[in-house]
């Protein structure tokens, strides 16, 4: 896997998009001046965080498996967060927790042809010695918070590098999920309801149980909270 670094760059994610090589990437960038989250909404990138895009072209990827890009993408991370002393939490479907806030974010764009994905662009964010504007400080959390201590953003690098490369599954993925079982709120388009959550289905679907009926979820159409 070929790696480029910036210091400065606009979103890796975007860069990749641009990127006509035929090799597969990670781009890392010390900031970005237009992270993106999911749903469109904008991700700050400070300096401080590790911020990185890993590009993947296939050719037998079948598209009802997605999820296992985002279950590499989250495992990678909580494996080396954990490396250094920080007990990660998969907030499903695509954040890790650390402390009850957000620690770390990703946002997948794949390529679709023909019931196959072609292409994944997997952007990643993770605070590490990032401080944080007052309105996040309630839901944001950076590593050397956690830790009271800087991190080494060098060597965390080259866990990540490690690690992106490694194919995890969903057994690992639950593995840093610690709230089945617990009453969990679900937001959706029309309206919240409280639900018990169940399992994490290898599809990425959520089976939560609400007054005895079990619900399977998309991450597409509604949101969790915790």
């Amino acid at each position: 896997m070929k790696i480029i670094e910036f210091d400065e760059i606009n979103s890796t994610n975007e860069y990749c998009k641009s990127y006509t090589g035929d090799e597969d990437i990670i781009v890392f960038a010390a900031r970005q001046t237009a992270g993106r989250g999911t749903k469109g909404r904008s991700f700050i990138s400070q300096e401080g965080g590790l911020y990185y895009t890993v590009m993947r072209r296939y050719k037998n990827f079948p598209a009802e498996q997605a999820f296992k890009i985002m279950i590499n993408s989250c495992v990678s991370v909580c494996k080396a967060l954990e490396k250094i002393g920080v007990k990660p939490v998969i907030k499903w479907a695509n954040d890790v927790l650390a402390n009850g806030r957000k620690i770390s974010g990703t946002l997948i764009e794949n390529t679709f042809s023909n019931g196959h994905i072609t292409r994944s662009i997997v952007g990643t964010g993770i605070n590490l010695n990032n401080d944080f504007p007052e309105e996040l400080k309630d839901i944001a959390i950076s590593a050397s918070q956690c830790l009271n201590k800087k991190v080494d953003i060098a060597a965390f690098k080259e866990e990540i590098i490690k690690n992106v490369q490694k194919n995890y599954d969903i057994s690992d993925y639950l593995g840093y999920v610690n709230w089945l079982g617990k009453e969990v709120k679900i937001i959706a388009a029309d309206g919240e309801y409280l639900a018990v959550a169940r399992n994490v289905l290898p599809d990425g679907r959520l089976v939560v149980e609400r007054g005895g009926e079990i619900i399977k979820l998309s991450s597409g159409e509604i949101s969790l909270r915790l």
